[in-house]
């Protein structure tokens, strides 16, 4: 495993896919409680959590980083993009809040693979030309973000599909358009990144969330898979020539697949090509 966690590229890095959305207003908050998976309040200023957006159905619309700067600002690092289709519908839930729902098209996401400067854990830092450090890795693998003005860094290709390989690494799900709507969080691990809470209040698919955690109902879970070739989201996982579950999000050949819980884990195969499970790393919880 240690040859696959060897970084494809040194120094900072552009991300084309991710995108910034701005919540700002004296409701920013509330209204972040009322609408995301997690507890928001109990999120100190300067510091961030995992959290997901859901339908009224329980199942994951997006999945992003969310940042508390002060206590009138929030920012959503949705790593798939698409945050003016997520503008537009959030805005939709405002009614009489006092809350601005914004991109943020002047921040650029940049991605290392190094340990943070000053950010650890889910402290925020703040350096000195304004940009936002996160400490969006661990010991294992140490990985830094930062929101800053576009166009100071280059972007490569190669570096992109690097990092979406580290997140699959962590089983943090990348959505494609396809993929959203169809999984629960417990499906997709969201756990594992403590990115939904079943004790805060209500929220959309509140209900259902709290109901497969304390009946222990979910029947499927997140499993890294290594693939002889490039896979897609939504193809078919099959062993002894029956489908057993589905690809979700794909980087080379690396993916992450819905499985059954109840499996022996042995002939796996992906478009009649065998495929091997690979051990997700833990830690990236904030």
């Amino acid at each position: 495993m240690s040859d696959n966690l060897t970084p494809l590229f040194k120094g900072l890095r552009a991300l084309q896919r991710p995108q910034v959305l701005t919540l700002s207003g004296p409701d920013a908050v509330a209204f972040a409680q009322a609408q995301f998976a997690n507890d928001v309040p109990s999120l100190a200023d300067g510091h961030w959590q995992w959290s997901a957006w859901l339908t009224a159905k329980g199942r994951v619309l997006s999945v992003f980083q969310l940042l508390r700067v002060d206590p009138q600002t929030l920012l959503l690092v949705c790593h798939d993009g698409g945050v003016e289709a997520m503008a537009e519908q959030l805005r939709r839930f405002v009614f009489r809040r006092k809350v601005v729902i914004a991109p943020a098209a002047d921040l650029e996401v940049q991605a290392a693979f190094a340990a943070p400067d000053r950010a650890r854990g889910a402290a925020l830092a703040r350096l000195e030309d304004g940009t936002l450090e996160l400490d969006a890795g661990t010991p294992a693998l140490p990985r830094t973000l930062r929101l800053a003005v576009a166009g100071t860094v280059p972007h490569e290709d190669a570096a992109e599909l690097a990092w979406r390989q580290s997140d699959l690494r962590y089983g943090l799900p990348r959505l494609e358009d396809s993929q959203r709507e169809h999984w629960t969080p417990q499906q997709l691990g969201l756990d594992r990144l403590s990115a939904y809470s079943v004790k805060k209040g209500c929220y959309p698919g509140q209900e259902i969330v709290a109901r497969t955690h304390f009946l222990g109902k979910a029947k499927r879970s997140l499993v890294l898979l290594r693939t002889a070739a490039p896979g897609s989201p939504g193809e078919a996982v099959t062993a002894s020539g029956s489908s057993l579950g589905t690809l979700v999000s794909c980087a080379g050949d690396l993916a992450l697949a819905v499985l059954p819980l109840d499996r022996d884990g042995t002939g796996l195969e992906v478009a009649g090509a065998p495929a091997g499970l690979e051990p997700l790393l833990d830690g990236l919880a904030r």
